[in-house]
């Protein structure tokens, strides 16, 4: 069974031009599929419609065959856990508060955590590499920092699967590298299913199962970083003239500007 599936999924805002368009696609259990295309053209937006945060105006969302308007918050909150570009938090709470408002979900109307929430939250910050900044006020942490914080509180959910808008914006090229290689190996280690908005098809390329190339709300390629990524393609939805070869070590598809 498919762990989410897309089904002739249409979205506007407001009753303006469509900013999704009949999508349709499934992910595997366990996949890492990236959404690759150019600014606006409805790659936050379908996060947020998998993330039941926004309704599509047409089509459905199934979660294991079950409809998402199926599901509580809190249940779902416990199935999809999303880590979005800008975390909203401003206040200087800690990095253990912050990962453990991931175990919102899971408290069950009850005012406090408890110790086995405490347990999670300290576990994920394990996982993430940042136990050590554990009383470290959020505010005061770099970028790659603040943004395994956000993923840890967003894994102190227990999800299955993980939506991440852009987890590189704003970081410099070795916390950009960090953060993917984090995501990829809870991928692979704990069967976590990955769906990825990235703006670097290098990155994509590299650490993807496959990428959806959406379009002006449509969804114009899915497949392998190979199959997708080719010369013609990006000319077509980004409008730039790249070279596409073989990365001399990994060999994944590698995209570079032509000048």
């Amino acid at each position: 069974m498919h762990a989410l599936t897309v089904d002739n999924v249409s979205f506007s805002y407001d009753r303006a031009a469509p900013i999704l368009r009949n999508v349709s696609f499934t992910v595997q259990k366990g996949e890492f599929l990236s959404l690759a295309g150019p600014n606006g053209a409805g790659k936050s937006t379908m996060l947020r419609i998998l993330d039941r945060i926004l309704l599509p105006h047409q089509g459905r969302i199934l979660l294991e065959g079950r409809s998402l308007q199926k599901f509580s918050r809190s249940e779902l909150a416990r199935r999809i856990a999303l880590v979005p570009q800008d975390s909203g938090l401003h206040f200087p709470f800690t990095v253990f508060e912050v990962v453990l408002m991931g175990r919102a979900p899971h408290t069950r109307g009850a005012v406090f955590e408890n110790a086995h929430d405490h347990e999670i939250a300290m576990a994920m910050m394990r996982v993430t590499d940042i136990e050590r900044l554990a009383h470290q006020p959020i505010t005061k942490l770099s970028g790659g920092e603040r943004q395994r914080a956000f993923i840890a509180r967003a894994l102190a959910q227990e999800p299955e699967i993980l939506l991440l808008d852009e987890p590189n914006a704003h970081l410099d090229i070795s916390h950009q590298v960090e953060v993917f290689r984090l995501i990829k190996r809870l991928n692979t280690d704990s069967g976590l299913t990955v769906i990825s908005v990235s703006h670097d098809l290098n990155l994509a390329a590299a650490y993807s199962d496959r990428i959806g190339m959406i379009l002006c709300g449509a969804l114009a390629a899915l497949g392998s970083p190979e199959e997708v990524l080719t010369e013609e393609r990006i000319r077509e939805v980004f409008r730039a003239d790249v070279l596409v070869d073989r990365h001399p070590v990994t060999q994944a598809p590698r995209i570079t500007l032509k000048s």
